[in-house]
């Protein structure tokens, strides 16, 4: 299994311009994209919104169609919307990227399990939905040695990562908050991608 903060770190590291969606523990403080980030103003943090930063993700992908747009996802948030990935591979943007963190928990509130998590097959599920091109990496070295092909591969681009749980059991109201949220993201980001208002 690949460690979050390495899985993130090694995403940020190959974004270039690309813009980050990302939702509950791809950008949880402690071990998500606010702590590795390398372009804050690129980062679109979805967390208060479960399920839909692939929404989000399909829509700044057509709207941004020459710019790298990553969706960095949960396994259960997916779940929530499994919809999104027939509505991505209809639309077909080939610079999105959907990249699935798949613990197998709910790891932003208290690490209850996933629903069929031992029984779903993701990749199956990317390849039944029509995305271009599927990658399943489990270990680090692999996503290491396979990233860039993944990226390099016409989208959309389905990458499902089996990433060790990592619970979060720090009482709500007390979690260090990140200074960034989908409020200062969406004030910011036309700017950063050159978007008349």
């Amino acid at each position: 299994m690949i460690d979050n903060v390495d899985a993130v770190k090694l995403l940020d590291s190959k974004r270039d311009d690309g813009v980050f969606v990302a939702t509950m523990n791809a950008n949880n403080v402690h071990f998500g994209l606010p702590t590795v980030t390398s372009n804050e103003k690129l980062d679109f943090p979805i967390s208060g919104a479960m399920s839909k930063a692939s929404n989000v993700a399909l829509g700044l992908a057509l709207a941004q169609p020459d710019r790298k747009v990553f969706c960095l996802d949960g396994d259960g948030s997916l779940l929530m919307n499994l919809g999104a990935m027939v509505t991505i591979s209809n639309s077909a943007p080939k610079n999105l990227v959907h990249v699935l963190f798949n613990n197998k928990v709910y790891a932003v509130t208290g690490g209850q399990p996933i629903p069929g998590s031992e029984n779903s097959d993701w990749e199956g599920m990317a390849k039944s939905a029509g995305y271009a091109s599927v990658f399943t990496f489990d270990n680090l070295e692999d996503l290491t040695n396979g990233i860039d092909e993944a990226l390099a591969a016409t989208g959309p681009v389905f990458i499902h990562l089996e990433i060790k749980p990592e619970i979060e059991n720090t009482p709500v109201q007390f979690r260090t908050r990140p200074k960034r949220n989908v409020h200062t993201a969406i004030a910011d980001l036309p700017e950063t991608l050159g978007v008349k208002r």
